[in-house]
């Protein structure tokens, strides 16, 4: 008996999603999230309302999208094969990976209103960290590849808590200056390193050692 699958949208569907979309991270980028109707979304996508509606029940979904394309940039940036010499420590693969990820947020104002800024959205906050949570183990395979990690604790997610201690100080820079000021910045990638530094030793041999 075969097993039901989810059935992918239509192309003209999924243009329709994407073209929405597109027109709520616009507004997102540009008035923030307070100001994110459904009727906005389809005013900016210039299709009706009903449209709308019918591919999302309300703003939270749409959201809840968007969250999930912020997460894919994020996930490529741990995905994307590191160019040049390997790293030569664990703190250097860590930077390197928070800085590609603060171009994510540099690049995306739509991702700095999301997921730094102080909406109160659980729905939001709920998709985040469930994504935050999928990216903390891609974060640990991804080290694993380049280190011979310690045994590390199995009732805390280490990598992911380091994700999230790391945007707080982004938000925290968002919050003051309505950006991620490079100091900031610089203090994110701090707190990143020094949280994983409880768990993992200065120096961690390679994984070919």
């Amino acid at each position: 008996m075969r097993t039901p699958t989810a059935r992918k949208p239509r192309a003209s569907s999924q243009a329709r999603i994407d073209t929405l979309l597109c027109a709520a991270r616009s507004l997102l980028a540009e008035h923030g999230i307070g100001a994110l109707s459904m009727y906005a979304v389809a005013e900016r996508a210039g299709i009706p309302p009903s449209s709308v509606y019918h591919f999302f029940p309300g703003v939270p979904a749409i959201l809840e999208a968007l969250t999930a394309k912020v997460h894919a940039a994020f996930r490529a940036c741990l995905e994307t094969p590191l160019e040049g010499p390997p790293p030569a420590s664990w703190p250097a693969l860590a930077r390197l990976i928070e800085q590609r990820m603060l171009a994510v947020y540099a690049a995306d104002p739509a991702a700095r209103q999301l997921i730094l800024t102080q909406h109160g959205l659980a729905e939001v906050v709920q998709a985040d960290a469930r994504h935050d949570t999928e990216l903390g183990a891609l974060m640990r395979a991804l080290f694993a590849r380049h280190f011979q990690l310690p045994p590390l604790p199995t009732d805390v997610d280490v990598f992911a808590l380091a994700f999230e201690l790391g945007d707080r100080v982004y938000a925290r820079s968002m919050q003051l200056h309505g950006e991620i000021t490079p100091r900031l910045a610089e203090e994110g990638m701090r707190v990143f390193e020094a949280y994983l530094s409880l768990y993992l030793p200065p120096c961690l041999p390679h994984a070919a050692d």
